[in-house]
């Protein structure tokens, strides 16, 4: 769950709710305000200490902005024109990044004008662009952070070409919601196929069983994002619409992959620029394990990703990994013996494991943490 309202520990305030309580207080030195429109606060600028402040973002009138940079404030205005926010202080939503969906098509969303705005500004080697990407991504990893606390968070790792329809992308589904069920929260890619599947899991977690029976069903008219990106959305939100109050999970995919789709059924997406933050982020986060369905060149960087930290134990004891399909990951993509000889006679050893089939892979993650 994310955090209370009320200004973060360290002052952090994102939201007119957390303004109003922080000026009540009758301070807002020191504070960091991130893109909260506070064109109708003027009288509370004019009269609240803002030394030391820092505004990002924020919409003000001119004689606030003046009288806060008086007094020694930062202020970091709005960027004009912009198809994303690069100081925004919350995680997106599907329904943010999808707007427009019903009645323009996917090419009018936001999430499709952020990704030709970065494809135009790439190819300009634009350094103001590229700050402002790199601001943005800043600011949802520390969104990020403040969502998952006290979560326990476990990545679900695939292939984005496992289509709608098929067996593999049901287990996935069933093995999202198991996890979900148990209390973890699922983090994926964001993307399609694997990644989907598992948010889809946790999303009808709290539903009866039957739900994701049925929503399997109705998803597998559209089974993939190719031909037709508004049409697999589309079909996500009718998934969305008919049963509504669904459970929680994280996304994390990236504008860099452009021609792959966030799905719409993580509750809360971290979306980010940089492919290489997204990663690290996204397995750096997974703290109470990863399980990898079997994918192509993306998933065997995310399994060595993983590996790398829990080889070394840089980031602490090791976490664990479940990678399931022993024919994909020992002959297919034979990425399994080197996990085993990378761990060999080090703590990662007791950590990883290698399962037959999706429906296996919850027990194996338990057994893995000891809680099995």
């Amino acid at each position: 769950m994310p955090p209370p309202p009320g200004p973060r520990h360290d002052g952090e305030i994102e939201s007119l709710e957390e303004f109003d309580l922080a000026v009540s207080h009758g301070t807002l030195a020191g504070h960091r305000v991130q893109s909260v429109d506070l064109t109708d606060r003027t009288f509370a600028l004019l009269g609240a200490d803002t030394t030391g402040a820092v505004f990002l973002g924020c919409p003000m009138q001119p004689d606030a902005a003046a009288k806060v940079r008086a007094d020694g404030a930062l202020v970091f205005p709005p960027v004009p024109d912009l198809h994303v926010d690069p100081y925004r202080g919350l995680l997106y939503s599907p329904d943010e990044l999808f707007e427009g969906l019903a009645t323009d098509g996917y090419e009018a969303t936001p999430d499709a004008r952020a990704y030709a705005w970065f494809q135009k500004t790439k190819a300009d080697g634009d350094i103001f662009a590229s700050m402002l990407r790199s601001i943005h991504d800043d600011a949802i990893s520390d969104a990020l952070d403040e969502h998952l606390i006290g979560a326990r968070v476990v990545g679900v790792m695939g292939g984005h070409a496992m289509a709608r329809g098929t067996d593999a992308y049901a287990g996935a589904a069933r093995l999202g919601r198991v996890l979900a069920r148990s209390g973890l929260t699922v983090a994926t890619g964001g993307g399609p196929g694997a990644m989907e599947a598992a948010n889809l899991g946790a999303y009808a977690a709290p539903h009866p069983d039957e739900m994701l029976d049925e929503a399997l069903e109705l998803l597998a008219k559209a089974p993939s994002f190719t031909p037709s990106v508004s049409d697999w959305a589309d079909a996500a939100f009718e998934v969305r619409d008919r049963w509504p109050g669904g459970g929680d999970s994280i996304g994390i995919p990236t504008w860099f992959y452009g021609h792959e789709p966030p799905n719409a059924f993580a509750g809360h997406i971290a979306k980010y620029f940089a492919n290489a933050t997204r990663e690290d982020g996204l397995l750096a986060r997974s703290a109470a394990g990863a399980i990898f369905l079997p994918g192509a060149a993306g998933t065997v960087q995310e399994i060595f990703d993983n590996a790398t930290p829990n080889y070394y134990e840089s980031r602490g004891e090791p976490t664990p990994m479940v990678l399931v399909n022993t024919a994909h990951w020992t002959r297919t993509l034979p990425t399994w013996p080197l996990l085993q000889s990378l761990a060999a006679g080090r703590p990662m050893e007791s950590r990883i494991a290698l399962v037959d089939s999706v429906d296996e892979a919850p027990a194996a993650l338990m057994s893995l943490t000891g809680s099995g």
